[in-house]
């Protein structure tokens, strides 16, 4: 899965936002602490805000905050806003149909992987991005038998 910068970044912006704990936070400070152009921010907090994720505040003391609880946000519902998909490559088999579908030989490789994808990002909430201890979140195992050295 090519994750774009427009996710990264989207994610980066969100957890930043979560850890501030329901302050309002303003894009220019996100834009310093991280590092990240505040133009960009502009652009990455409008999907956000249409997604209905962020919630915008405006005036002198405004800012940005989150529409929702972040245990409810998933990693997938940020990357689906700012990036469109999460789909590991561009077949037209995996949505909208594809007129090679059925001699196709990796059309179902390429579902199979878009669903195991899917279901890793929407397994991880915000909440869980937010914490301190990154190194704490689980990672998918292998299934039993299976090997990655092949004879």
């Amino acid at each position: 899965m090519l994750i774009t910068t427009k996710g990264r970044y989207a994610l980066r912006l969100m957890i930043y936002i979560a850890r501030a704990d329901g302050e309002k936070v303003p894009l220019h400070q996100v834009a310093r602490d991280e590092g990240l152009s505040l133009k960009y921010l502009e652009q990455l907090a409008h999907s956000m805000v249409k997604a209905q994720l962020l919630r915008s505040i405006r005036g002198y003391a405004g800012g940005y905050v989150l529409a929702r609880p972040a245990q409810s946000i998933l990693a997938g519902d940020v990357l689906r806003a700012s990036q469109g998909s999460t789909a590991p490559v561009a077949c037209a088999g995996l949505n909208e149909g594809c007129p090679r579908e059925k001699t196709c030989s990796t059309v179902s490789f390429w579902s199979g992987l878009d669903q195991v994808i899917e279901h890793y990002v929407d397994s991880v909430t915000l909440a869980e991005l937010a914490r301190e201890d990154v190194g704490a979140l689980s990672l998918p195992t292998r299934s039993p038998g299976r090997s990655s050295v092949r004879s």
